[in-house]
């Protein structure tokens, strides 16, 4: 693999990604670090805005102190996922900062960086859950055009999932 797309965020279970990077993934010859910002509320309010909407509210948030917030911790969350991955001896890490609809970012990106593998947690969200606030790794999986590899987080099975397709591949 020459790249990988990480998507990472501040929930434990995008830890889980670290850990199975480190036993599972030979060295690439360089890593996409991407983290989306949730720019309002939960994942369910901004999944039903547009484009047209979601544009308004980027632009109503630029300047405010909210936004400040969230670029910080987007920038903390980079800063610790990279160290993590640097202190394992990869030099050729590349951070994205992005907002708007976790699943369609991380697909814009994958695109756009050419990578060749796809790595996001699961949050052990519960069915019901689910069902509200959407899935962003079950929306990338469905959609990706390369691999997508799930690691897994609490209530998301005993072990990680390799998509490629419409094939499964556990990885334990």
């Amino acid at each position: 693999m020459k790249k990988i797309l990480i998507a990472v965020d501040s929930t434990n279970d995008s830890k889980g990604i670290l850990s199975l990077f480190r036993n599972l993934v030979w060295s690439p010859e360089s890593i996409i670090l991407l983290h989306v910002e949730q720019l309002e509320g939960n994942s369910m309010m901004t999944a039903m805005l547009g484009d047209a909407e979601l544009a308004t509210l980027k632009d109503a948030l630029k300047g405010t102190e909210y936004k400040e917030a969230l670029d910080k911790k987007a920038e903390k969350v980079l800063t610790y996922y990279k160290k993590e991955m640097g202190n394992g001896g990869l030099i050729n890490i590349k951070t994205v900062i992005r907002e708007g609809h976790p699943s369609e970012e991380i697909l814009k990106v994958s695109e756009e960086e050419g990578v060749d593998l796809i790595i996001v947690g699961c949050s052990g969200k519960s069915r019901m859950r689910k069902l509200v606030t959407g899935c962003a790794s079950r929306e990338v999986e469905k959609n990706a055009k390369m691999p997508v590899l799930i690691a897994k987080g609490n209530g998301c099975g005993e072990h990680a999932h390799l998509w490629s397709g419409r094939e499964a591949y556990a990885i334990r």
